[in-house]
């Protein structure tokens, strides 16, 4: 029997973001919050029974040398985008490399609002992100070597390029809608920048021709104003794109903007944009305070240095393509290359993509949150003309405001993405316990979605709801009836609207239909290999997609805390890798997630390093990006979910320090992970002993805790000196009492040291990109 609190701490379920606690409102860039301390830094011990924590990381001196060592750098010229430095702002992204065919160094130019506007032709080639264009820094000679970093602190690219004439010397930054280069010129060179605009068609022209019927977008015009040049895409859906851009020397600054239904606002707007644009050193100097302030809001040190760089890196590639108010991420993000995945995927790539905002403490990037807030309307459109007094969906891909039909039950197709994706959000509302978002977002749309499901529930002889044929996503079979997708989903999504309607203080009439569903709902359908996709329908051939295993992971209804859950969980996931053949990057860090939850640091690690291993089809790339058939950015920003699951949980209602820590990590240092029920979280971990746990309350939420902490008798201070309150609960946890705004210490045996910095390095790797 699943636990209460095992149910709802799985996620346990507004003016959404804005009023998230303690967020830098990344809408406005130049605004940047002031950075998050645990506590002053200063004395381990005050003398009066106080006590802080010493934070090495505390200066911008601190954080520069610290991320310098994780910056990728390039001593050859990257060739594809997956080789080559990546720019963006939550909008505007750019990847550098070579220009095919050509003495050139290409800037893409590709913005996440920019889509087509006609549903009619589906998501892939109807409302798909489109094509902008790219510039050339075309050099007089012959491109020989370059020296390029992409610096993580300043989110800023510089190097130089050498030819047989001589040098060019440039840097380049993505800020507030802006692309700003500045290049120098030594030798016979010069410095010439192109614009080259590109076909608003669908990049899944690779892989397909156009569905009939189509009429291809109209050719692009150009204009001028003064010095700032135009580049105008009308679309045969309505609207315009516009690119604006000005030359002067050796500095470039360009704008894209895009409108609907509007056929003339994108270029009103663009040339505004670039007529009022700041100087780079101006650009740069708000752009760095942002940035600045954004590295600082959380610290991860492991010994791994490559596994170490490629998270930091991560977290600088979801906020350069990421921010609270901006679009939902497309599967490449802002970066848009040929791909047959030109829309955002909803049934499994939108929900990695954002996993890891929420121990970083990066609220401020959900832009997945803010996304189904505003776009309510549309996802009650999108279920049938019937069912839309009180349902709500999506299919399984969408434009950037989530237009796209659910499939109904009994139908064969995926009914279950929304709920899977406002799973997100009450992670999202879990770790900030901020009740506007739940109010506003997440009981809302919960209650349509769960609704929708709630119409095709059928009893059967046995007195249990039974769901009609839906699909596991992408498991290539008839789709069986009571899918363990979905039987998850339901479940989770019942027991999150009964605790959201408590927390609300909400008396809502479907509150007996949703206890009902969770005592008469058909158990999850299970073979002699664990976990089937439905009923008679067993895991029976390879399969990247972890859908069947959704209770597991990430909704924790079925753990590894439930001693009678074990075989059951083992023998699945142990079964979903035996049948090779599909796997994929994802099929990895799911592993590793998965194995977290069981505590075995270091078979997590041991699946994870699969990501990476270049001896497989689908590796990690050289800039940390991902491929398969085109890019897809959720696999590398769930290997750094992975990562937290192995340094701290907090699912059930029970903060986990150090869960699942590999033997080889003897040292680890942890500040201000953010946790479910709105706590911050530092920890340091040295010589494989966990020496101190610091938790932070932000709401007053309950605290219990699996500290690991060893060697003595443990002693917990609040932050003015005094014993905190604490009692053992029956399941091995500590329940601690704290205030919300007052933080407490945790060590076994003598104060030690309360020092949060960086550990040495146990396992050298080179830094990413070409070095």
């Amino acid at each position: 029997m699943t636990s209460r609190r095992a149910v709802l701490g799985s996620a346990a379920v507004g003016t959404a973001l804005a009023a998230l606690p303690e967020v830098a409102h990344a809408a406005t860039p130049s605004q940047a919050a002031t950075p998050q301390a645990a506590a002053p830094s200063g004395a381990a011990d005050t003398g009066d029974g106080r006590w802080r924590l010493r934070n090495r990381m505390d200066s911008d001196g601190a954080w520069a040398e610290f991320l310098r060592r994780q910056d990728l750098v390039w001593r050859r010229m990257p060739t594809l985008w997956h080789e080559g430095p990546f720019l963006g702002d939550g909008r505007l992204g750019s990847m550098v490399y070579r220009e095919p065919g050509a003495n050139s160094i290409r800037f893409t130019v590709q913005h996440g609002e920019v889509q087509d506007h006609r549903p009619e032709f589906g998501s892939g080639w109807g409302t798909c992100r489109l094509p902008v264009g790219h510039l050339t820094l075309d050099p007089v000679g012959t491109i020989g070597a370059v020296d390029w970093r992409l610096s993580l602190w300043n989110a800023e690219l510089t190097g130089t390029i050498t030819t047989d004439k001589g040098s060019l010397t440039l840097s380049a930054l993505i800020h507030d809608g802006i692309l700003a280069a500045r290049v120098t010129a030594d030798g016979d060179e010069e410095v010439r920048w192109t614009f080259h605009p590109e076909e608003a068609i669908s990049p899944r022209k690779i892989s397909e021709a156009p569905p009939a019927g189509y009429v291809a977008n109209p050719p692009w015009t150009t204009r001028t104003n003064g010095d700032v040049e135009q580049v105008l895409q009308p679309l045969t859906g309505g609207g315009q794109t516009a690119t604006a851009y000005r030359r002067s020397g050796g500095s470039l600054l360009l704008n894209v903007a895009h409108s609907h239904p509007s056929d003339t606002r994108a270029g009103e707007a663009s040339l505004r944009k670039i007529q009022r644009a700041a100087s780079y050193g101006e650009l740069r100097r708000q752009h760095t305070r942002w940035w600045h302030a954004f590295y600082r809001k959380s610290f991860v040190s492991i010994p791994d240095e490559r596994l170490q760089s490629f998270h930091w890196i991560q977290l600088y590639k979801v906020a350069s393509a990421s921010r609270a108010g901006g679009p939902v991420m497309a599967t490449s993000g802002p970066w848009l290359e040929p791909t047959p995945w030109p829309a955002v995927w909803w049934n499994l790539n939108v929900q990695l993509e954002y996993w890891l905002i929420h121990g970083s403490n990066h609220l401020e990037l959900d832009s997945l949150a803010t996304t189904l807030r505003q776009n309510q309307e549309q996802l009650i459109a999108n279920v049938p003309a019937a069912y839309r007094a009180d349902s709500a969906g999506v299919g399984r891909s969408s434009d950037m405001f989530a237009n796209r039909g659910v499939s109904t039950p009994g139908s064969g197709g995926e009914a279950g993405n929304l709920t899977w994706a406002l799973h997100n959000v009450w992670l999202s509302y879990r770790h900030s316990m901020d009740e506007a978002l739940l109010r506003d977002t997440v009981f809302p749309l919960l209650r349509r979605a769960i609704n929708y499901y709630l119409h095709f529930l059928q009893p059967d002889s046995d007195g249990k709801l039974h769901l009609p044929s839906t699909l596991s996503p992408e498991y290539p079979v008839v789709p069986p009836k009571d899918t363990n997708y979905d039987l998850a989903l339901i479940r989770w999504g019942c027991t999150a609207l009964l605790e959201a309607a408590e927390r609300l203080g909400v008396d809502d009439p479907l509150k007996p239909r949703w206890q009902e569903v969770l005592a008469k709902l058909t158990p999850y359908p299970v073979d002699d290999n664990g976990f089937m996709i439905g009923a008679d329908t067993p895991y029976a051939q390879s399969h990247r997609h972890y859908s069947h295993l959704l209770m597991v992971y990430p909704l924790y209804l079925v753990n590894w805390e439930q001693p009678e859950s074990r075989e059951l969980i083992e023998k699945s996931v142990v079964h979903w890798h035996a049948l090779t053949g599909s796997h994929r990057g994802y099929s990895y860090t799911g592993a590793a997630s998965l194995y977290a939850m069981m505590g075995r640091g270091d078979t997590a690690l041991s699946y994870l390093k699969k990501f990476f291993d270049t001896t497989t089809r689908y590796p990690c790339r050289a800039n940390t990006h991902y491929t398969e058939a085109g890019p897809v950015i959720e696999t590398p920003l769930s290997a750094s979910q992975s990562l937290h699951d192995m340094l701290c949980q907090s699912w059930g209602g029970v903060l986990r320090v150090f869960p699942a820590v590999p033997d080889s990590w003897a040292d680890v240092t942890l500040h201000d992970f953010r946790a479910q029920g709105a706590f911050l979280v530092s920890a340091v971990r040295t010589g494989g002993v966990t020496r101190f746990v610091r938790v932070r309350s932000l709401a007053g939420e309950p605290l219990e805790l699996r500290h690991g902490l060893t060697g003595g008798p443990v002693t917990a201070l609040l932050d003015d000196g005094s014993r905190a309150r604490t009692r053992p609960t029956d399941d091995g946890t500590l329940a601690v009492e704290l205030p919300k705004g007052r933080e407490v210490l945790l060590y076994a045996g003598e104060r030690p040291d309360l020092v949060i910095s960086p550990v040495a390095p146990g396992e050298p790797g080179e830094p990413w990109g070409l070095p």
